[in-house]
This record gives structure tokens, sequence and C-alpha cells, in this order.
């Protein structure tokens, strides 16, 4: 639904910190559905850990947050140009680590809004690997101009 080149024009990240791959669902208000493929040669593998790697749970928080800003930004009643705007990543709750996150894995994230207004967003947040439930917490944000 959305690819990274569209998702480079609403967030301001890049590599190697973009987290987000690809939008494959998108309800303005209400819930976001993307992933992120976890390759062997991402940066992080270099040092987390190299005779074992796992993605580092502060980059699956990351993505989360990521995939809720695209959300953040597509569901304002006044579209602005997200240029001239930053989502500021204001708090995080609740944060639980079920399962690790290896090379080879597609990392689905899901973000469901529990409550917006104004520019104050707080969302669940939720990633999966197989279906399976790798990680939750409830990630608070904020759209402020630049």
């Amino acid at each position: 639904m959305i690819d990274v080149m569209q998702i480079q024009k609403i967030l301001p990240h890049r590599y190697p910190f973009l987290l987000v791959d690809k939008i494959v669902e998108l309800k303005n208000k209400e819930v976001i559905r993307g992933y992120k493929n976890i390759s062997i040669s991402d940066h992080v593998f270099m040092g987390h850990f190299p005779d074992h790697p796992i993605y580092p749970g502060v980059l699956i928080l990351e993505g989360m947050a990521q995939t809720g800003g695209v959300l953040a930004f597509e569901s304002m009643d006044d579209k602005v140009d997200p240029s001239t705007k930053v989502v500021y990543f204001t708090g995080i709750d609740n944060a639980k680590f079920r399962n690790p996150v290896r090379p080879g894995d597609r990392l689905d994230y899901e973000m469901s809004v529990v409550k917006n207004r104004g520019n104050m967003w707080i969302f669940q947040g939720k990633a999966f690997v197989d279906g399976q439930l790798v990680a939750e917490a409830e990630l608070k944000a904020m759209i402020v101009d630049k």
C-alpha cells in the first residue's frame, strides 16, 4: 500500500535508521500494519551479537514508533507537508519482549490508536514474526513543527 520510497516522503528517517519497509494496511485514526525484513546485512548485527545475532528490542520499539508516525501523519485532517513537521516519541509504557527476532525474519508491526487529541497520539503496538507475538508496548507521540 505504501512502499519505502513513499514512507521516506512521510518520515525523516533514512538508512540505516529507517526501520519500516512497507505499509500493507492503513485505516485513518484506527490501525496501521507494516513490516521490516530483518537481514543479516543489517549493521546492527555487527555488534548485537556476532555469534548469536538478535535484533535489539529497542529497534523493534523504534520500528513500531515509525509505523505509528506514518499513521499519525496520514490521519491528519488537514493534510500538511510532512517535511515541515516531526513526530517526537514521548513515552513507552508496558513494553514486553516475548521472543527473539533473528536475521531472515519478517517483523510485522501493528499499531492501533488508543487515543488521539490534536497533535498527541497514544498507540497500542504489537510486533509479530510468523504470526507469533514477539513484542508489545504502549507508545506515545506528538507531532510538532520542525
